[in-house]
């Protein structure tokens, strides 16, 4: 789907609007006409005088993918929230953090940003930096033994990644991501399908309340982990 830039830019700035309107309301915690008006005129002047950088969007939406993407993410967001839960009311155990770095397979603004979004909201973990030109989102994990281990965390990001493309990504999109519209049926491990390796990406692991190992560059560009715990 290739819209015209003048319709996508209004389209943009109509959802923009809108969106800006209900947090305002939300924000006041009253649903009064004054609140929706003002908070109308608040993003309309909000979105003329500061508009956001535009980002070209060539996908396709494919609604079972979309239904799909929603469904997981509640999923993930109850089963998330349930694990938080027990682990703040477990005692005699420290949780074990850990900071990952996940190489997307997109480069683009709008999925790696609708990824860090998604993993982000999800409890027990948090995108705290993202790479745009490398395609690196770097996430903070409240208990990577929870989540499965520091390989199963990151694949968490690359499946999220996966159904944020398969709904609305175009069909070149998803051929130079390596992936395709129906996940493989057979493949070894889907969550990685088409994504780049993980082998050399820098994994810090620490414990709550301990200072997190420092993180240098060598002479050659490349991460080196100092006092990583195995």
């Amino acid at each position: 789907m290739s819209l015209h830039p003048r319709r996508r830019s209004f389209g943009v700035n109509l959802v923009m609007t809108v969106w800006l309107a209900v947090i305002w309301v939300l924000v006041w915690g009253d649903l009064s006409i004054a609140n929706v008006l003002s908070g109308l005129v608040l993003a309309v002047v909000v979105t003329r005088l500061m508009p956001l950088p535009a980002v070209d969007f060539h996908g396709r939406v494919h609604l079972p993918s979309v239904a799909y993407l929603a469904y997981r993410f509640v999923v993930d967001l109850v089963v998330a929230s349930a694990q938080v839960a027990y682990q703040a009311f477990r005692v005699g155990r420290t949780p074990r953090s850990a900071v990952l770095a996940v190489h997307l397979r997109s480069h683009s603004d709008l999925y790696l940003t609708l990824t860090a979004e998604l993993c982000s909201l999800v409890p027990g973990s948090i995108v705290v930096e993202a790479h745009r030109v490398s395609g690196v989102l770097y996430i903070h994990v409240l208990d990577v033994d929870i989540a499965g281990g520091v390989e199963a965390a990151r694949r968490n990001v690359l499946d999220t990644e996966a159904r944020i493309l398969r709904a609305l990504a175009s069909d070149a999109e998803l051929a130079e991501a390596g992936l395709t519209r129906r996940p493989q049926r057979g493949v070894a491990d889907p969550g990685l399908q088409g994504a780049p390796s993980q082998a050399a990406a820098p994994v810090c692991l620490t414990e709550i309340g301990e200072v997190a190992p420092p993180v240098e560059k060598g002479g050659d560009g490349a991460v080196e982990e100092k006092g990583e715990r195995p």
